[in-house]
């Protein structure tokens, strides 16, 4: 690809966004209570409504800064990186429950070998809606459904956004990339009028890829516009009195949305527009944080008590939660004794996973990738950068 002229990075893209991570943190929650109480958080599955959101945002934001700060995006890179960032910590909790599952049969965890196929090869969602012949889903590996959706996404957007950006600007390409999202929504629409399953409307790649697009298209929106500019100051203006609607909305749905499950109006209703309306909600709650960084809300959810666990540790939570939950059903059949304990134990095996699993794999790829997408700053740059720091 034919490297473009280097365009300074912005300040909007600038820095790693703490409230971010704190966002994490909740949607990781929900999640959480929806899997282990599910009457008291009945909703609690929109958080990953907005972790599809928030991926869509990141991946397109880590794209382009370094599309911004080198011209390029050199692919093979970009996978590598990637698998080194998720596939250790999904194989150790794949062995462990196989294992596990293997050696006592009649635990939460037996029978559940041949579910760890689709989950390591990101291709769980298809098997969940039965692509491979008869459907599955409800096991400990279930909830990795979520990772072959993104996965797949990340499979094809890169390409596709480089692409797009050979021809028009960043922000023409975020109005072509809110159009594909409704064409998504559109393709939901005739699956769920023809008669769809749950299953296939709920695990489909084509069918969660509008909340991911647009959350890529958020994330081009604030890298195609400068700080302090009138557009900058209007979407301020915009978030400001839009955003604190969107997160008090989704905050009341994960205590009182129940998704549809059998077919009815409000099943085609929901089931239609449903996902789009969770990810615009999420897309500017997302806006709002980082738009007015130093909001209080911003700041709420960047403080290190949600944004480390959410930086460090959400995604092995997401990844054992549900497996421990399952395990301990036999073993600790009082409700009310399970779940904190299921808590305590999720927090302390995604302290592991991150501690001797994800960190030191990923500093290590780190090393061996990163010269290859950085370019070498100049020495006179260099020294300023340096006695910036200081």
């Amino acid at each position: 690809m034919v490297e473009r002229p280097l365009a300074p990075e912005t300040g909007l893209m600038s820095g790693r966004q703490h409230s971010l991570d704190g966002l994490r943190t909740i949607a990781v929650a929900g999640v959480f209570l929806f899997h282990t109480i599910t009457g008291f958080a009945p909703g609690g599955s929109i958080g990953v409504d907005v972790f599809f959101t928030l991926s869509g945002f990141v991946i397109t934001l880590l794209i382009m800064k370094e599309y911004r700060s080198t011209g390029r995006l050199r692919i093979g890179v970009f996978y590598a990186k990637r698998l080194a960032r998720l596939w250790p910590a999904l194989l150790v909790l794949c062995a462990v429950v196989v294992m596990v599952g293997l050696i006592f049969p009649t635990s939460g965890w037996g029978g559940q070998a041949a579910d760890a196929i689709p989950a390591v090869g990101y291709v769980m969602n298809l098997s969940n809606f039965g692509a491979f012949g008869s459907s599955t889903g409800g096991g400990a590996l279930s909830p990795t459904w979520t990772l072959a959706v993104e996965e797949q996404f990340y499979l094809i957007w890169p390409v596709l956004l480089l692409l797009m950006l050979r021809f028009w600007k960043v922000r023409t390409v975020a109005w072509i990339t809110a159009v594909l999202a409704a064409a998504f929504l559109v393709s939901r629409f005739f699956l769920v009028s023809g008669g769809a399953s749950l299953a296939r409307i709920y695990n489909g790649p084509d069918t969660r890829a509008d909340e991911l697009l647009l959350g890529c298209a958020v994330a081009l929106v604030l890298t195609s516009i400068s700080p302090g500019s009138r557009l900058h100051g209007s979407l301020q203006a915009g978030v400001r009195r839009g955003g604190p609607f969107a997160g008090l909305a989704l905050l009341l749905a994960v205590f009182t949305l129940k998704e549809p499950t059998t077919p009815g109006a409000w099943f085609g209703i929901f089931w239609t527009v449903g996902p789009t309306a969770l990810a615009m909600l999420a897309g500017l709650f997302i806006g709002w944080l980082v738009l007015l960084p130093d909001g209080l809300i911003s700041k709420i959810l960047g403080h290190r008590w949600l944004s480390r666990p959410g930086r460090d540790l959400s995604y092995g939570m997401y990844l054992w939660h549900l497996p421990v939950f399952i395990l301990l059903i036999p073993l600790v059949p009082a409700l009310a004794v399970r779940v904190p304990l299921t808590a305590a134990l999720t927090v302390l095996i995604a302290y592991g996973s991150f501690r001797f699993v994800e960190r030191p794999i990923r500093r290590w790829a780190s090393r061996r990738l990163e010269p290859a997408v950085v370019r070498p700053v100049p020495e006179p740059a260099r020294e300023l950068e340096l006695a910036g720091r200081t």
